[in-house]
């Protein structure tokens, strides 16, 4: 099992359209192809407020790779980036990490 580590900084006034768009839909694209929500947080001390932080996990870099090519294909997906981001793009920027367990993590 591999995990994605994904940071989304939001655009000035986006925060809360974001956290909407992945509450009332995205979680649920994702899953349907193949892409496991573990958690999604901001912060609540230190970091920024614009931040929203989640990790999701994949069999094998394969299983991530055919899975956000097929979720970028959705065409559920696209309507609602589309319909979400009608008054401007919600993410400014993102950063992505993949994480490995190690040996002694309970989390594998």
């Amino acid at each position: 099992m591999i995990y994605e580590l994904r940071t989304y900084t939001a655009n000035p006034g986006k925060m809360a359209a974001m956290q909407a768009r992945f509450r009332d839909h995205t979680l649920a694209i994702f899953e349907r192809h193949g892409i496991k929500n573990i958690g999604y947080w901001t912060n609540l001390i230190g970091g920024r407020s614009d931040e929203l932080c989640y990790i999701v996990a994949f069999d094998d870099l394969a299983h991530r790779e055919r899975a956000w090519a097929s979720f970028g294909a959705d065409p559920e997906w696209q309507r609602v980036r589309r319909e979400s981001e009608a008054d401007g793009p919600l993410v400014h920027h993102l950063e992505n990490r993949i994480l490995a367990p190690t040996d002694f993590s309970p989390l594998r």
